[in-house]
């Protein structure tokens, strides 16, 4: 029996799992929805935060990574479907296969399109990891090593193991995967190259996640750098980030006064409905490329996603 698969757990009765070496470094809440498949991602989440799941006996919360020996308590869970609703036929799929920019036996590389969220949930029955999940069978152990926004596009990386998933978690954790995005901006961008370290703190205002710069946020570190400007209004940077914090080039790019195009939650709004009317009906933020080296190799690798042809007719018509 394949060690790496986690065992699955009775739904009819409570459930104990100790956490092996293998699934060390896991986040709770992607352990459980490995082992509770068919149950909805927001379900798992209220069993989290009501209490119905422990690790060691106490409360824990989604993000907490999970430990060797761990013992993790898994609450009875109705079968909410008879089938999976995450599982698609593959022969639906053949889009996202033309996505896949690089294989190798420890990770997927893909070209993610705007609109399609990183995984399934908050009313949308599939995400990209679902999908590749269908897309590729016979793995047991996809799971993404980073998230984009759901109408961002661009380079995703998809771990194929669970020790290659902790190496990438790794590698991002001590800054050591690059990662550059294209973005639209409003006005007309005259600092060349800018740093910008601000921090950001989570807020929810009316009950809805936003982010801000705050004295006593998360340290957060972006690199904008000019690459061409359309005519005073608008300007196409490329930024390179230090950190992965949630919406953190949206919200450093509004702070410093140049928000992203059709950013409905940070942006300007009349810099959006200009843009609207050239033709931009999405975000424009595009992860453009992902480069590392492997530890302990002489392995590196760089991957790029083309701006998409959407974006580029709206740099053609400003």
């Amino acid at each position: 029996m394949d060690q790496s698969v986690p065992t699955p757990v009775s739904r009819a009765a409570v459930a104990y799992h100790e956490v092996d070496q293998d699934h060390a470094g896991q986040r709770l809440d992607n352990f459980l929805l490995a082992q509770l498949k068919g149950v909805p991602r927001s379900h798992v989440y209220r069993l989290i935060r009501s209490g119905q799941v422990r690790v060691n006996k106490g409360r824990s919360n989604a993000r907490y990574r999970l430990k060797a020996g761990d013992t993790v308590r898994v609450p009875p869970v109705r079968d909410i479907r008879s089938d999976d609703p995450g599982r698609v036929p593959a022969e639906g799929l053949d889009w996202l296969e033309r996505c896949v920019i690089a294989e190798n036996d420890r990770f997927v590389v893909l070209d993610k399109p705007a609109g399609l969220a990183v995984h399934g949930g908050s009313g949308l029955s599939l995400g990209c990891i679902e999908a590749v999940r269908s897309l590729r069978p016979g793995l047991k152990t996809l799971e993404l090593a980073h998230r984009l926004d759901r109408m961002t596009s661009g380079c995703l990386l998809i771990a194929k193991r669970r020790s290659a998933l902790r190496t990438l978690h790794a590698l991002f954790r001590q800054g050591r995967i690059e990662k550059r995005y294209l973005a639209l901006v409003a006005g007309d961008w005259q600092q060349g190259t800018l740093a910008v370290d601000a921090p950001l703190a989570r807020v929810a205002p009316g009950g809805r996640a936003k982010m801000r710069v705050e004295a006593g946020g998360k340290e957060s570190s972006s690199e904008f750098r000019l690459v061409e400007r359309y005519g005073g209004e608008a300007s196409l940077l490329e930024v390179k980030i230090g950190t992965g914090r949630t919406h953190q080039i949206r919200v450093h790019a509004a702070h410093i006064g140049h928000p992203v195009a059709a950013d409905e939650r940070y942006g300007d709004d009349e810099f959006n409905r200009r843009m609207e009317r050239v033709g931009l009906r999405r975000l424009f933020l595009h992860a453009h490329t992902l480069a590392f080296d492997w530890p302990d190799s002489d392995e590196s690798f760089s991957f790029s996603s083309p701006l998409p042809e959407d974006l580029k007719r709206v740099l053609d018509r400003i």
